[in-house]
C-alpha cells in the first residue's frame, strides 16, 4: 500500500510512525508543553531524528470534554507553526489534525501533506469536497458526536460491525468525490468505553477487509493508564505493548508521543513476520 504525499510515494507495507505535536494548552498528555518556537522546533527535530515519517500537528484538543476552540483561534494557533516547521525542515510531511475544511485548505496551501480528521467529514459538510480538490491523503477516524459529547454515545449493536459499516459508508462517500488515498483510524477512546477499546483492539485484524491502511493511536491514553492504575506520564511501557499488538494485527501507522520506542516496536515485530 502506498500514499502520495506531495509527489512522494510512501510505502506503508512497512509500518511507519507519526509523531504527535500538540500545540493546544489542554491536551491530555502534553498540553501546553510546546508553546514557543524553540521548544516546538526542538521537539519536531527530535521526532524526525528518531525516525518519524509524519508529524501530526493539532491545535484543537479532542480529549473528552475538551474546550471548544473557534475556527479563528485554531487557524491563529496552527498556521504559524506549519510555516515555522516547514521553513526549518522543508521536507517534513506534516499531517494536520483538524475536522474543519477551511483549516485543512489553508494548511495544505501552506505546505502540509495530509489531513487527519477525527470526524471523517461528519463535522464539516465541505471537508470531503475540500480533500478531493486538494488531492491529499485523508485519515478518517471513527467517532460519534463531538469531543464534548462522544462519551455519552457508546451504545452499539455490534461494536466492530458498526465501526466497519461506518467506514464503508465514509469511504464510499470519499471515493465518489475522487479521493484516492484514504487511511482509517478506529478511534480508540472516541465514543468507546474502556472495555470497547480492548474489544476493538482484540479484533483489529478484521479491519483488513476494508483494504485501506490502518492507523492506530493509543499512545498514553486512559485505556492504558486506567487499567495499570497509573498516569499518562507513566504509560509508555503500556503504550509499547499495545502498539506491538496493533502491529501484529495489521497497523500501518502508529500515531505516538514517543517515536523512538514505536520504531523499536516496528523493528522487532517485523522480524516475527520474516
Amino acid at each position: 500500500m502506498t500514499i502520495n504525499c506531495k509527489g512522494q510515494l510512501i510505502n506503508l507495507s512497512s509500518p511507519k510512525v507519526m509523531g504527535i505535536l500538540n500545540i493546544t494548552p489542554d491536551s491530555f498528555y502534553d498540553g501546553g508543553k510546546h508553546k514557543d518556537e524553540k521548544s516546538i522546533l526542538h521537539h519536531v527535530e527530535h521526532m524526525l531524528n528518531e525516525g518519524a515519517t509524519f508529524i501530526d500537528v493539532g491545535a484543537y484538543s479532542s480529549r473528552p470534554n475538551a474546550d471548544h476552540v473557534s475556527e479563528t483561534d485554531e487557524l491563529r494557533r496552527i498556521l504559524p507553526i506549519v510555516n515555522l516547521i516547514l521553513k526549518a525542515f522543508p521536507s517534513t510531511l506534516l499531517s494536520i489534525d483538524t475536522f474543519r475544511s477551511h483549516v485543512a485548505k489553508q494548511c495544505i496551501e501552506a505546505g502540509a501533506a495530509l489531513i487527519n480528521d477525527i470526524s471523517a467529514g461528519q463535522l464539516d459538510d465541505t471537508m470531503l469536497k475540500t480533500i478531493a480538490d486538494l488531492h491529499v491523503p485523508y485519515i478518517m477516524m471513527h467517532m460519534r458526536g463531538t469531543p464534548q459529547t462522544m462519551q455519552q454515545q457508546t451504545n452499539y449493536d455490534n461494536l466492530v460491525k458498526d465501526v466497519l459499516f461506518y467506514f464503508s459508508e465514509r469511504i464510499a462517500a470519499a471515493k465518489a468525490l475522487g479521493i484516492i488515498d484514504v487511511i482509517i483510524d478506529p478511534g480508540f477512546g472516541f465514543a468507546k468505553t474502556l472495555e470497547q477499546n480492548y474489544e476493538l483492539l482484540s479484533k483489529l485484524e478484521l479491519f483488513k477487509i476494508i483494504e485501506k491502511p490502518l492507523l492506530v493511536g493509543v499512545s498514553r491514553k486512559s485505556m492504558i493508564y486506567k487499567i495499570l492504575e497509573t498516569s499518562a506520564n507513566k504509560a509508555l511501557n503500556g503504550t509499547s505493548v499495545l502498539n506491538t499488538v496493533a502491529l501484529q494485527k495489521g497497523a500501518s501507522i502508529l500515531r505516538v508521543h514517543d517515536v523512538k520506542e514505536a520504531i523499536e516496536c516496528i523493528k522487532l515485530t517485523e522480524l516475527l513476520s520474516c
